[in-house]
């Protein structure tokens, strides 16, 4: 789980799979929900590490998408999802139940009565249930969570296949996450927050997604991947890959 205190669009999709070099460029309204200064000074105090400019822009969201967003952990992305998609979308969040001081943080931030188009429900780990058809499944650094039993037994390929349903055709699954060692077993998931991308890739489309597009952006290439996530050495500096899945529109 992530630290709380912490059209043109059918063109992008139709892009090969690119190794992401150079850092997505931000459109003027990425930026701008960037710099709101709506957002609490103690989440825009992490930008410089985790880039949310660049991963936004990377991710696709544009105005007037329905977003389904997995554990918002207190709206770190949300706000600037909310800003992005206006009032014209939507972005409707699910966070683990079991996670209480990401509700608490959640229902917080819902409170301060600016964020009109967002809706979160509290649900028990790995559900996967919107009200409308998604253009966009956001999960950022808790796909490995889903291979923790501790936090709620979930079949990570049930719950992919249901991601793949819950989108439109056409529809965005990004994932971003910190990258583990090869051949990690679940244990091992669970002790050290990370998951390997090649894992995720493989899940994923075993569902039927197709992999369109990895940034780089956030690849940091002193982080060995054998420190857990947490340990003072490396925190906030984890290696990190964001990918791109689409749902295909036939």
């Amino acid at each position: 789980m992530r630290n709380l205190v912490p059209v043109a669009v059918a063109a992008l999709l139709a892009a090969p799979v690119c190794a992401g070099a150079m850092s997505p460029k931000a459109s003027p309204t990425i930026a701008g929900a960037v710099a709101d200064p709506a957002r609490p000074k103690d989440r825009r105090s992490f930008d410089p590490l985790r880039k949310p400019g660049e991963t936004l822009a990377f991710s696709g969201v544009r105005r007037g998408m329905i977003v389904g967003e997995f554990y918002p952990g207190g709206g770190y992305f949300t706000r600037m999802l909310s800003d992005i998609v206006g009032p014209s979308g939507h972005v409707y969040g699910i966070e683990n139940a079991g996670w209480k001081g990401a509700v608490k943080a959640n229902d917080e931030m819902l409170a301060e009565g600016r964020w009109k188009n967002v809706s979160i429900e509290s649900d028990p780990f790995g559900t996967v249930s919107f009200p409308k058809p998604l253009d966009l499944a956001w999960v950022t650094q808790n796909y490995h969570d889903l291979k923790i039993a501790e936090y709620g037994k979930v079949d990570t390929l049930a719950f992919d296949r249901a991601v793949y349903k819950a989108l439109k055709p056409g529809g965005i699954y990004f994932i971003l996450d910190h990258q583990g060692a090869a051949g990690m077993n679940d244990a091992e998931i669970a002790k050290m927050h990370r998951i390997n991308r090649d894992v995720v890739v493989r899940e994923v489309t075993s569902a039927g997604f197709k992999l369109v597009a990895e940034g780089k952006f956030l690849r940091r290439p002193g982080d060995d991947h054998s420190k857990p996530i947490f340990d003072k050495s490396i925190q906030g500096h984890t290696d990190q890959y964001a990918l791109r899945f689409l749902r295909p529109a036939r």
